[in-house]
């Protein structure tokens, strides 16, 4: 612990941390004096944001030296943890003792407090945010006390997807169920008018369904179905079935990926691409996502194509997935099943940040919110209208951290200034 000796960076290699001091706690007592002895302070998850979210000009606190300490509860059907843990270390310990969780996001390296916090994802047309998945949480608050906040709390709804703004998170309760077995199916060159034809019987074709794309010709490369407990289609509008292992992006390294060709595997080690054990997707990439309400879904993705030549010269490539409604007041999914569309770019910033005012001009007015762990340009007056509980949030924010001690120039920026 001390001052950082070297400057530190994100994941992507993007955002330098201006922050003049690390700490790595390794209790929760340790965590608390930090807190309470802090002027302003952030957590430090996996750094797999793509902005200054997780920075502060204070101190950083990194949150993967606290305890796993797991806990299973058989019967309320959760399991209990140090919310620095990856998704990969507490799926592992939950397989052994034949418990899964609901679902994952691509890549199993990503610490849940962090995915939780940024309303990050999985994919398929039941299956909820990460984020709801939360059944309790604990936070530090900047007095250095521990706030316990449980589904059905009056703040529960506003405290989970927080972007790191109401306090430090140390433990954590997810919803579990017993383990299954999931199969990956890969499905190529599938035509984009007929996909868009019939757009929700082929996200609804398996679990989760990822459309692999460009957004651009007159096909989509790849659809990713990962069945569980079905048999996927035989047929996928004409398209024929993968024979041979596939990457998710030209230049990807295959060994990477999680196993494919119809083989059924654990839960832990199908719904992610991407495997724990080797360097996550490209890495010297940026990435953004735009979350659509459902019933605009077909609208806004014919909009974007119409932008495929603007975007082409900084775009790596696309994936089109499906997200159940939550009632997290922050969550791109809000009261609503939405359709994520992501975008992995170059690591190139001003080329990226170049091109996207023109993407939100023509998401935006769809209803579209950001990801908030990854690239965009609107501020507060563009995202209020998009969020009808942000007045809600920023009042629970004041009351729970009077002060500002957590927050940063991201939030003045998304939140509007205190």
């Amino acid at each position: 612990m001390g001052f950082m000796s070297t400057a530190m960076t994100n994941w992507a290699g993007n955002h330098t941390y201006a922050a003049g001091r690390l700490e790595r706690p390794t209790s929760t007592e340790q965590l608390q004096q930090l807190v309470a002895g802090a002027t302003r302070v952030r957590a430090l998850g996996s750094r797999h944001s793509f902005t200054d979210i997780g920075d502060t000009s204070g101190t950083l606190v990194a949150t993967d030296g606290l305890p796993l300490d797991p806990v299973l509860d058989q019967g309320a059907r959760t399991v209990t943890f140090g919310a620095g843990a990856r998704y990969g270390d507490i799926g592992s310990w939950l397989q052994e003792r034949g418990w899964a969780l609901p679902n994952l996001a691509s890549l199993p390296h990503i610490s849940v407090a962090g995915a939780v916090a940024t309303g990050t994802h999985g994919s398929g047309d039941a299956n909820r945010s990460l984020a709801a998945q939360v059944a309790a949480l604990d936070l530090v608050g900047p007095d250095g006390e521990l706030r316990h906040v449980v589904r059905g709390d009056a703040d529960f709804d506003g405290s989970v997807v927080s972007m790191g703004a109401l306090g430090i998170a140390t433990r954590i309760t997810l919803d579990v169920e017993p383990t299954y077995d999931v199969r990956q199916d890969i499905y190529l060159e599938i035509p984009w008018d007929a996909t868009l034809s019939v757009f929700d019987g082929v996200m609804g074709s398996a679990y989760s369904v990822s459309l692999v794309t460009p957004f651009t010709g007159d096909t989509i490369p790849k659809v990713w179905l990962k069945s569980r407990g079905t048999t996927p289609p035989a047929d996928l509008l004409g398209a024929r079935r993968a024979t041979t292992p596939m990457t998710m992006q030209e230049g990807s390294d295959l060994q990477a990926m999680t196993p494919q060709l119809g083989v059924p595997g654990p839960w832990l080690d199908r719904l992610p691409h991407f495997r724990l054990e080797h360097t996550p997707s490209r890495g010297d990439e940026l990435q953004t996502e735009y979350l659509v309400p459902r019933s605009s879904a077909v609208e806004a993705i014919r909009a974007v194509r119409e932008l495929g030549a603007h975007l082409a010269p900084v775009l790596v490539g696309g994936e089109i997935r499906t997200v159940a409604a939550d009632p997290l007041w922050l969550s791109a999914a809000y009261r609503t099943d939405v359709v994520g569309l992501h975008f992995t770019w170059l690591r190139d910033p001003a080329g990226v940040y170049a091109v996207l005012p023109a993407l939100e001009r023509v998401l935006l007015p769809f209803g579209a919110r950001p990801h908030w762990g990854k690239c965009f340009v609107a501020g507060v007056e563009q995202l209020a209208p998009l969020y009808p509980r942000l007045d809600d949030f920023r009042a629970l924010r004041d009351r729970v951290d009077p002060d500002g001690t957590f927050g940063n120039a991201f939030l003045d920026r998304v939140l509007g200034p205190r």
